[in-house]
Parts: C-alpha cells; sequence; structure tokens
C-alpha cells in the first residue's frame, strides 16, 4: 500500500514535467528524469521505442518545442499505482503548441494518455519512463515539422 504522501509527489513530479516545458525551464526539467529514460511516441511519430538519457532528452525537448511561441501540456485524472520504489501513473494530456506562420492555423493540439513510470531515488521520484498514447489532434499539425526544421537549423548552425 503506498502512501498518500508517495501518491502526490509522483503526481507532482509528473506535473513538473509538463510546467518546466511550457514555462522553459529546462535545467529544472532535467530534474524530474532518471539517467535513462524508456521512449515511445510511435503512436505520434511511428518507429520504435527508444532509451535516451535525461540529458538527451531536455536537449531535444528543448530544441524542438523551444521552437514553439508558446505550449502548454495539461495533465489531468491521474492513476497511480506504487509497488515499493516503482510506479506507474497514468494520465490523461492535451497539449497545445502555438507557432504563428504564414502557411495555417497557429495551433496544433493533442490530447491522449501518458503512461509515465517512476522509481524512487535518493533525490525523490524520478521518471524513468514515457508511453504517449495519442487519440486525437486537432489544427496545424505541419508545425511539428516547421519546429524540428529549426531546431536541426540551429543545431548545424
Amino acid at each position: 500500500m503506498s502512501s498518500a504522501v508517495d501518491r502526490l509527489d509522483i503526481i507532482e513530479t509528473c506535473t513538473r514535467m509538463g510546467w518546466y516545458i511550457d514555462q522553459r525551464e529546462w535545467d529544472s526539467l532535467a530534474d524530474v528524469f532518471s539517467d535513462e529514460i524508456k521512449l515511445d511516441y510511435t503512436s505520434l511519430n511511428g518507429g520504435e521505442p527508444g532509451t535516451v538519457t535525461g540529458k538527451e532528452l531536455v536537449a531535444a525537448w528543448s530544441g524542438l518545442l523551444g521552437n514553439f511561441a508558446a505550449t502548454q501540456h495539461l495533465l489531468s485524472n491521474f492513476l497511480v499505482d506504487v509497488q515499493g520504489d516503482t510506479a506507474v501513473t497514468t494520465a490523461m494530456f492535451q497539449a497545445t503548441h502555438r507557432m504563428p506562420n504564414d502557411h495555417g492555423g497557429p495551433l496544433w493540439t493533442l490530447g491522449g494518455t501518458y503512461r509515465i513510470d517512476l522509481e524512487r531515488t535518493a533525490g525523490g521520484w524520478r521518471i524513468n519512463g514515457i508511453v504517449m498514447t495519442t487519440t486525437w489532434a486537432d489544427g496545424n499539425q505541419h508545425l511539428f515539422a516547421r519546429a524540428a526544421a529549426q531546431a536541426e537549423a540551429a543545431a548545424q548552425a
């Protein structure tokens, strides 16, 4: 049986992930992750799940999501299952991305669920796995490709 404190700490860790992205607090974002994170964004991007370091994930997200004028990641309806020093959280999400442009609407919004795996560390609960299952999208889906192209151009400069 998990304690209420564990459950609240786990939910806060997951919430901080979205908050730090939207506030562009990239250094703080690194603090919510374990050294390695298993990622599965195949419902959105195809491909295969993979494993990255926390630093690699923050660098990728700051490069990509930092190219949007604004983002808003909302998580809700948390279901938390704690088993000793590991936990699995399932939550609904809605993620809105804003990028004014000359070729379509400025918004792209996704919705679906996250499965977030966490481990208890000396520094508190840390995320070590993310599975995003997108169930709907609305708006200008080309904004993601524009942000990715900007991130690639910046990396090559």
